[in-house]
């Protein structure tokens, strides 16, 4: 089964358009304002319509307040919801979407038990852990942290870039591979070599 990949905090349509060119499974929209990468709903809506057939669209929240998540889901068209805060399981199934649930790895971290709670969702995007941020830090975790199985498809982030794209695919099989500052020539700003490197190295 081949590894799909995720390229996440796209901000402009040309980003979007390029990756999807260069046979990329989803894209990540992040709607969180104190990200660099956070978009507002009339460029996700521009991006989106750029897109071709086949590309999955991911809405990125942080511990986001209902209201804005469904007046966001009222506007876009998303075919996933990615939840990177603290949401409990039942913040994550209200909206009838498809939901992916962020870790956010540690020594302590238990993963089948996660993967319990969160049984519906559709995947499990395991990043590094930081104290004060939630995601997007570039910042690798141990892979050996990783359980050999799990009962929901894990999407692995954190660090990855080009140089190590090939290795952590074969080191922990994930389903999926995520990266946003492994591809960037700038915060938020994708670069084209960067990324056509990253998804040769994956495939």
């Amino acid at each position: 089964m081949r590894t799909r990949v995720k390229i996440c905090g796209i901000t402009r349509v040309e980003d979007a358009v390029f990756a999807a060119r260069l046979g990329v499974d989803a894209i990540g929209l992040v709607f969180y304002p104190p990200s660099p990468r956070n978009v507002e709903i009339s460029k996700a809506i521009e991006i989106v319509n750029a897109l071709p057939a086949f590309v999955s669209v991911v809405a990125l929240f942080v511990d986001e307040q209902e209201t804005r998540i469904r007046n966001v889901l009222e506007q876009v068209s998303v075919d996933c919801l990615q939840f990177h805060g603290d949401e409990p399981p039942e913040a994550c199934r209200i909206f009838g979407k498809r939901y992916i649930k962020a870790v956010r790895m540690q020594e302590s971290t238990d993963i089948p038990e996660i993967a319990k709670s969160y049984g519906d969702a559709v995947g499990l995007l395991l990043d590094a852990y930081h104290p004060a941020e939630k995601g997007g830090t570039g910042s690798r975790f141990d892979w050996g942290l990783i359980p050999k199985r799990c009962e929901l498809p894990m999407i692995l982030a954190g660090g990855l870039d080009a140089t190590n794209a090939k290795l952590a695919v074969e080191k922990v099989r994930p389903y999926a591979v995520d990266v946003s500052s492994g591809v960037e020539a700038g915060k938020g700003i994708k670069d084209r070599e960067k990324m056509a490197a990253f998804i040769a190295a994956v495939y």
